[in-house]
């Protein structure tokens, strides 16, 4: 189990660093459009780290699963966790409508919103790490 769980962490982490880095990618990439009105590299890169994230998720979501059950036998924590986990997953699946709409040259939100929205996400990791650590339930 504990390659399970090393794989689960190098996972999260993966996909934290573009739930962290493609809401204030977006910003420069809004910017560098505004200039150029072309996808430029900083787009092509925001894009491929969403993409590439998206696998890593999906690893991360199930060796999570995997582990709650064989490790923790959904132990309450677990549930907590996974509820967080999924608020993430919807942050992650608003990131990626973003994502997809300024590859066609469409960016609806303001610089602003997009640093508030990076800033919520990091909220929600500090819950998950202290259901993890703390084991409250």
């Amino acid at each position: 189990m504990d390659w399970l769980k090393i794989i689960h962490i190098l996972c999260v982490m993966g996909w934290m660093t573009s739930i962290f880095a493609v809401p204030r990618a977006l910003i420069y990439w809004k910017r560098d459009f505004a200039k150029t009105g072309e996808f430029g590299p900083i787009g092509d890169l925001t894009y491929r780290l969403y993409r590439f994230s998206a696998g890593l998720m999906v690893i991360a979501l199930i060796t999570g699963i995997w582990l709650g059950a064989a490790v923790f036998a959904f132990a309450p924590w677990v549930w907590v966790k996974l509820g967080l986990v999924a608020l993430l997953f919807v942050h992650y699946m608003m990131t990626g409508g973003m994502v997809m709409r300024a590859k066609k040259g469409e960016f609806r939100e303001s610089d602003m919103y997009l640093r508030i929205f990076n800033e919520i996400s990091v909220f929600g990791v500090i819950a998950i790490l202290w259901v993890v650590i703390t084991k409250p339930f």
